[in-house]
């Protein structure tokens, strides 16, 4: 599907100058009565559609990692709060572009996936039965790809209008309303439920000629299992919903056509390589571009580069890694000492969750070797063994970022660009399903029963290598703590973190105690060189940063919209 992208024919949005972001009509478009005319050319738009998630504005940066910045994890590098920095330190207003980008983006898919399915609909009555059959297909996707950006829209901005069909786009802005999040849930619920029940499992798939990086029965399943567990939290709070999410991941994990990779490392082996393997990745995003110009019809990414390991430009060789997402290192201290007995003292081998060390970077690349932080080390093994140095400073050690996307290490084709990347972004991992299934049941029935244990320990048997550090025993309390913790260290930095931290009503609470527990541990030696940072902690405040603004160009041209709690200028 990636080299398929750039012979997409798909209509341009024009948005001109007294549109809100809602009235996305095509004013430029193909030749409607002259395409899709078999399910050949059909397939070729669909995959228009899936190019809609690539942009900066959607997976290439803002909804993979940017916006989820500013946790217990994660936050921005860094002491101001100037340029991109701006956003994860949660000192924006509602005016701020990203935030506008975004909104437009998601609206804009959900167009171009309304528009396809109008047009299908009409085309498909003189298919033949093959091409009437994949028809049918196709259109169970693009439900799936308008129910995730639904999904996205309604989680991120919180009251939000409900676009079902191409022709609202011809409304006067003054007309639009916002929907309750529920009806936008029940919406995205019927999307994913036909999807589920229309789409077959990849390795069941016989029909399309490519199932790459496309939606599937477990796709939508795994999907609608974080839709359930996300509308049974704040701030809809329908705890109706835990029921809805454990029974829809129980079909998922007993149907057997998903499981856990083997290895770990073969995940990001596998997404910096655009290797695309199912038996995981449920919904991943995928990037491809042979030149990375960054161009309107250039489906490359930002993964690896801002948030990925630090590196320095070889000419010819090699482009630049920026850095820019540093791992809070209380967190680090956290998951290292986490299995470690009763006085017993940290040491590298120690560490018996090997997700750590493929997760945090305590390294960089110059350009000429690979380097701890502090530039101490020449090799990566001494790269492990030197933040436990007494004169490596604390400024140093919050300077790690995340491994996963180590360019340098995985990827086997680098685009030389200072920018853009080739490597791929999971959306959703069947881990993360597990996990869900695991919380679903706890919060269900009120305590862990045996499926859910299974589910946990699922997830940390890989982590580990063995069932030495199984799960049970626990109490509904002590499991929903350790459903919170396994979320953190499986899905570290992987765009989760901020969204389960707010649907857990726990978001500010969580930026606070992080904000103090970074001002509590740093060592400050140098009271003006070492300052501790944490931008976040700073700006954010309660009732406010669980949701984005409604972008404020939209607020001003759509009368009747009502700004989020704490945005009204």
């Amino acid at each position: 599907m990636k080299k398929i992208f750039y012979y997409i024919i798909l209509s341009a949005i024009c948005i001109l100058p007294y549109s809100c972001s809602l009235d996305e009509e095509s004013r430029t478009e193909i030749d409607k009565t002259r395409f899709m005319l078999n399910a050949q050319e059909a397939e070729t738009v669909l995959l228009g559609v899936y190019q809609s998630l690539v942009s900066d504005a959607m997976y290439g940066m803002n909804l993979s990692f940017l916006f989820n910045l500013a946790t217990d994890c994660e936050q921005v590098e860094g002491t101001t709060t100037e340029n991109f920095r701006i956003i994860p330190s949660n000192a924006f207003n509602s005016s701020q572009a990203e935030i506008q980008q975004t909104w437009a983006a998601l609206y804009k898919a959900i167009y171009n996936a309304n528009d396809f399915m109008e047009i299908l609909e009409q085309r498909m009555k003189t298919f033949n039965e093959t091409d009437r059959q994949l028809a049918y297909l196709y259109i169970a996707e693009a439900r799936a790809i308008r129910g995730m950006c639904y999904f996205e829209l309604v989680r991120r901005y919180g009251n939000v209008p409900l676009m079902t069909n191409t022709a609202m786009s011809e409304q006067a802005p003054s007309t639009f309303v916002q929907e309750k999040p529920e009806i936008i849930y029940q919406f995205i619920e019927k999307d994913l439920i036909h999807a589920s029940q229309t789409l077959p499992y990849t390795s069941d798939d016989n029909e399309r000629s490519s199932t790459k990086f496309r939606m599937s029965k477990g796709a939508a399943l795994g999907l609608l299992t974080k839709v359930y567990a996300t509308w049974a939290g704040y701030p809809v709070n329908d705890t109706s919903k835990w029921e809805e999410a454990a029974k829809t991941a129980k079909t998922l994990v007993e149907s057997r056509k998903h499981s856990l990779l083997n290895d770990f490392e073969q995940l990001w082996m596998n997404t910096c390589n655009g290797v695309w393997d199912p038996t995981e990745s449920l919904i991943e995003i995928s990037f491809y571009s042979p030149t990375a110009s960054g161009g309107a019809g250039d489906p490359c990414g930002r993964i690896g580069k801002w948030n990925g390991v630090k590196a320095t430009m070889i000419a010819g060789e090699r482009g630049s890694n920026a850095g820019n997402v540093k791992v809070v290192h209380p967190f680090v201290l956290k998951w290292r000492n986490k299995d470690l007995a009763e006085g017993e003292e940290y040491h590298e081998d120690l560490v018996k969750d090997k997700r750590l060390a493929l997760s945090v970077a305590n390294y960089l690349y110059n350009p000429t070797r690979k380097l701890c932080v502090q530039g101490k080390s020449d090799s990566e093994e001494k790269a492990k063994e030197n933040d436990r140095l007494p004169e490596m400073k604390n400024k140093e050690k919050q300077g790690y970022t995340p491994a996963k996307w180590d360019l340098e290490k995985y990827v086997q084709n680098k685009l030389i660009n200072n920018d853009k990347s080739n490597a791929n972004w999971y959306f959703l991992r069947y881990a993360d399903v597990l996990l869900l299934y695991a919380e679903a049941l706890n919060e269900w029935k009120g305590y862990p029963t045996k499926e859910a244990y299974d589910a946990i320990n699922e997830v940390r048997r890989r982590a580990y290598g063995n069932s030495e550090h199984d799960l049970s025993g626990l109490s509904y309390d002590e499991f929903n703590q350790a459903i919170k913790d396994e979320r953190a260290y499986e899905l570290a930095f992987e765009g989760h973190r901020r969204m389960d931290l707010v649907r857990w009503g726990i978001y500010y609470k969580t930026v606070k105690e992080t904000y103090n527990a970074i001002n509590a541990w740093f060592q400050d030696n140098e009271p003006e060189k070492n300052k501790p940072f944490n931008t976040a902690g700073r700006y954010t405040k309660l009732g406010k940063h669980e949701l984005l603004p409604i972008p404020q160009r939209d607020m001003d041209l759509c009368e009747q919209f009502v700004q989020n709690p704490g945005w009204e200028q």
